[in-house]
C-alpha cells in the first residue's frame, strides 16, 4: 500500500510543459534589455547608443509577448491568466487562508502583474522614442516634438523609470516569497518549461511550444520595426555630431 500510495503521489504531480520556449527566450530577453536599459542610463552619454538598443529590444519584445499572449500557446494567452477584479479578490483571500489552488500559469494576482509591467515598459520604451537628455542625445523620433513637448516627454520617461523600478522589485519579491516562503518553485520552470502539477484542477500542460510560429512572428514583427525606425526624421542637432 505504501509503495503504491508512493506511486500515485508521483503520478499525481508529473512534470508538464507549461511555458513554451518563446515566452522563456522573451522572459530572459527582457530581462537582460531593461537592467541594460538601466545601467547605461546610469553610466552616461557616451552609452546612449546602446541604451537606445536595450529601448528597442524592449518595444519589439514587449509587441511580440503581446502578440504571442492572443496566438501563442495555452497559458501564454492573456484569456488563461488575465482575470476581473472579483477573481482576484477571491484569489487574495485563498492566499490569505492559505488555501488557494494550484495555477499551471500565472494565477490571477501574477497576471495583473504581467499586464502591468508590459504596459509600463512598452510605455516607458516608446516615449525613450521621443526623448531627449537635455545634453548631447534624443531619441530618434525627438525631432517631431515641439521643445515645451520634448520636455514633458523627457520628464514622463525619466519618471517612468522609478515607478518600474518599485514594480519590477514587488514582482521579484513575490516570486522570491513563493520560491522560498511558499517552497513552490517558479525560477526553473522560467528555464526548463516544466512544472510539477496535479492530475486534476489547473494542472495542464501544453503540448508543444509552437516555436515555428514564434519565430516568423518575431522576424515580422523586428522587420516591422526596423521600417518604422527608418522612418526617423534627422535630429534637429544633427550638427553636433
Amino acid at each position: 500500500m505504501t509503495a503504491m500510495s508512493g506511486r500515485g503521489a508521483k503520478l499525481a504531480n508529473r512534470s508538464r510543459l507549461v511555458w513554451d520556449l518563446p515566452v522563456r527566450i522573451f522572459h530572459w530577453v527582457l530581462v537582460l534589455a531593461v537592467i541594460g536599459a538601466f545601467v547605461t542610463n546610469r553610466l552616461g552619454v557616451a552609452y546612449f547608443d546602446y541604451h537606445l538598443l536595450c529601448g528597442y529590444t524592449v518595444i519589439v519584445a514587449v509587441v511580440f509577448r503581446i502578440v504571442w499572449g492572443v496566438v501563442g500557446t495555452r497559458h501564454a494567452r492573456f484569456t488563461d491568466f488575465v482575470r476581473g477584479p472579483r477573481e482576484i479578490w477571491r484569489y487574495l483571500r485563498a492566499l490569505a487562508q492559505r488555501c488557494e489552488p494550484v495555477h499551471a500559469g500565472h494565477n490571477p494576482l501574477g497576471g495583473l502583474m504581467v499586464v502591468a509591467l508590459l504596459g509600463g515598459l512598452l510605455l516607458q520604451a516608446v516615449l525613450g522614442l521621443f526623448s531627449n537628455d537635455e545634453i548631447f542625445n534624443s531619441g530618434p523620433f525627438n525631432a517631431l516634438l515641439s521643445s515645451d513637448l520634448s520636455k514633458l516627454v523627457s520628464s514622463l520617461h525619466r519618471r517612468l523609470s522609478y515607478v518600474i523600478a518599485v514594480a519590477i522589485a514587488m514582482h521579484v519579491g513575490a516570486v522570491l516569497l513563493h520560491q522560498w516562503g511558499k517552497k513552490e518553485d517558479l525560477l526553473r520552470p522560467m528555464i526548463t518549461g516544466r512544472k510539477r502539477l496535479p492530475e486534476k484542477g489547473h494542472g495542464v500542460g501544453i503540448p508543444s511550444s509552437r516555436l515555428g510560429l514564434a519565430l516568423v512572428l518575431a522576424a515580422l514583427l523586428t522587420g516591422a520595426f526596423l521600417l518604422v525606425l527608418g522612418q526617423a526624421p534627422a535630429p534637429a542637432n544633427s550638427d553636433m555630431y
